[in-house]
């Protein structure tokens, strides 16, 4: 049965149960600035253009990641396998930011920007634009490089908590 809020009620509680009905691919953002590496987990990528190919991301405007975006022109989506449980647990706060690095098969492109050899895709982007809205900003970036894993079994979030995406077949 479908239940509607009305205008009186607590829109913040409605839209964030609301939003847990979205499924979304977890990813970690990851960029560097003088050999120091930065990652956070969102579940907020989209697509933007095919021409020229490029991405969305938005990240809470309190993070350390934040701030680096803002300046450094360079990052990488690396897009979560369903093996990568522990450490999307990890760069969403469970481990302190100097040691979430510690976990995982990371290495650095020519840029310095650290990725995920084992993800299910890495997007390495360079930032074209940003905007500020409420507690976040939306970074736009630009794709210049991708590599992916062979198997497709991305780490999805639903209802807070992780899942896996399973093919229904044929459409």
């Amino acid at each position: 049965m479908m239940t509607h809020q009305d205008a009186t009620a607590d829109i913040g509680d409605a839209f964030r149960k609301a939003m847990r009905r979205i499924a979304s691919t977890v990813s970690i953002i990851t960029a560097s600035d003088q050999g120091q590496r930065y990652g956070i987990t969102v579940t907020s990528v989209t697509s933007v253009s095919m021409n020229p190919p490029s991405l969305l991301t938005c990240i809470n405007q309190k993070t350390t990641l934040h701030r680096l975006l803002l300046v450094s022109d360079v990052f990488c989506v690396n897009v979560l396998h369903r093996d990568h449980v522990d450490l999307s647990h990890a760069f969403a706060g469970s481990v302190p930011h100097e040691k979430r690095f510690e976990s995982g098969d990371w290495t650095e492109d020519s840029d310095g920007i650290p990725y995920l050899k084992d993800a299910q895709a890495n997007l390495f982007c360079r930032r074209k634009a940003f905007v500020s809205y409420g507690t976040h900003t939306i970074f736009i970036g630009e794709v210049e490089k991708v590599a992916m894993r062979e198997s497709i079994a991305p780490l999805v979030y639903l209802d807070a908590v992780y899942s896996v995406a399973e093919k229904l077949g044929p459409i």
